[in-house]
């Protein structure tokens, strides 16, 4: 999940003159990729079969969740008492009842090599409670993605020295070990969520030497690889595919982030203002645009930001928008001849029209399908959530939420 932006490298287009551009873009995507890239066609018979593979596992990951805020996000509390009661057995039996066929499960590195830990260098109490979580996934026969999700400081480690490298690997190690018992094609590794790591290159030679180590303990298990920043479409564009085949590749999905982040108060700071936001949006709606600009405070840098978010109706966020987006990792996906996932995408929920926020998570969720990539939501019963769920009581699920995902048609 993005929680910040200022730094993000997502591109602006401007109005349908940008849109026009993008298509053109697209198509020569598509005539040079298979020039440049030596699909899968051209590669050695080993590596063929393995990536054939990964498109087989990547069938099992069509419609998910992200169990999110559970084993990760949650620094301040990751007791049982807390864990066994934020999602249950009944949730993960209403996951898979719902018709999602994945989960994606994040987990904080923290607290799961937090001492006292074993020979392998876990916490087997905290691990056991994420063994019961998968094990529960995997009877109600949803698939899993084991994401290892670190709060800002492991991530800091590990874009600036060599210890958070040794101490990521062998994390690696011992997790994929781990789970290496159980059914291979019910259970995907996430290399990381959102590295933050400004070098590319440096997280291209960290993630290669990652998936080396995964590879190692667990021969048969898909992994999911991702781009160096914050799993942004840009970032998993700027790609080379890994040699080892048996890889599918991962972007997140939130734009625009001035409708999904309205309100937010974790980011960039003008969001918090925010609400109502209306989606689609043209240029044309100048009475909406008129009131949204006003919930901007200030002169100056509020100026600029009033500025930003008008853009955001300039540039005509609609369904035909996304899916032009949408169509450049499929582009770089069939360039490549690697399958590619969308396993984050969500909206929050808690200052955007309820009607529009269905409709954008329509618009993405179908725009991916179109493409042939499979989608996980963010996520279960955050406030990006598809249920509701009060202390002590059965979550409730969000209709018009579990429409815009096309399961109710399921």
């Amino acid at each position: 999940m993005v929680v910040r932006r200022g730094n993000l490298t997502r591109e602006r287009l401007t109005m349908r003159v940008g849109l026009s551009f993008l298509a053109g873009v697209l198509s020569l995507m598509s005539a040079v990729l298979p020039l440049v890239a030596q699909p899968s066609g051209a590669q050695p018979s080993s590596r063929g079969a393995a990536v054939k593979l990964a498109f087989a596992r990547a069938e099992h990951l069509r419609h998910g969740i992200n169990a999110s805020m559970w084993f990760a996000q949650s620094a301040s509390d990751y007791t049982a008492a807390r864990t066994d009661k934020y999602i249950d057995a009944a949730d993960i039996r209403l996951m898979a009842k719902l018709g999602f066929d994945h989960a994606r499960l994040s987990i904080d590195p923290e607290p799961l090599t937090r001492g006292p830990v074993g020979a392998d260098g876990l916490n087997a109490e905290f691990l056991g409670r994420v063994d019961r979580a998968v094990d529960e996934m995997i009877a109600q026969g949803l698939a899993v993605i084991v994401d290892v999700h670190p709060e800002e400081n492991y991530k800091f480690r590990l874009r600036t020295g060599t210890d958070g490298v040794a101490r990521f690997e062998a994390l690696w190690r011992a997790l994929a070990a781990h789970y290496a018992t159980r059914d291979p094609k019910m259970i995907f590794f996430e290399v990381m969520n959102e590295p933050e790591v400004e070098d590319d290159f440096r997280w291209a030679g960290i993630e290669a030497q990652t998936i080396g180590v995964i590879r190692e303990a667990a021969p048969e298990n898909t992994i999911v690889a991702v781009g160096a920043h914050w799993d942004s479409l840009q970032d998993m564009l700027a790609l080379t595919p890994f040699a080892d085949g048996n890889i599918l590749y991962n972007f997140h999905f939130y734009e625009p982030y001035e409708f999904t982040h309205q309100g937010a108060g974790w980011s960039t700071g003008w969001w918090r203002y925010t609400h109502g936001v209306p989606y689609p949006a043209t240029d044309t709606d100048e009475a909406a645009m008129a009131r949204v600009l006003q919930e901007i405070p200030g002169t100056g840098a509020g100026a600029a930001d009033r500025l930003e978010l008008e853009r955001y109706f300039l540039n005509d966020w609609n369904a035909r928008h996304i899916r032009l987006l949408v169509d450049a990792g499929a582009a770089w996906a069939k360039g490549y001849g690697v399958p590619v996932v969308c396993d984050e995408f969500g909206a929050f929920r808690d200052h955007s029209e309820p009607a529009a926020r269905a409709r954008w998570i329509r618009d993405v969720r179908t725009a991916l399908e179109a493409d042939g990539m499979g989608w996980t939501m963010w996520d279960y019963r955050g406030n990006f959530g598809v249920v509701t769920k009060a202390e002590g009581e059965a979550a409730v699920p969000d209709a018009a939420v579990v429409a815009a995902l096309g399961l109710a048609s399921r």
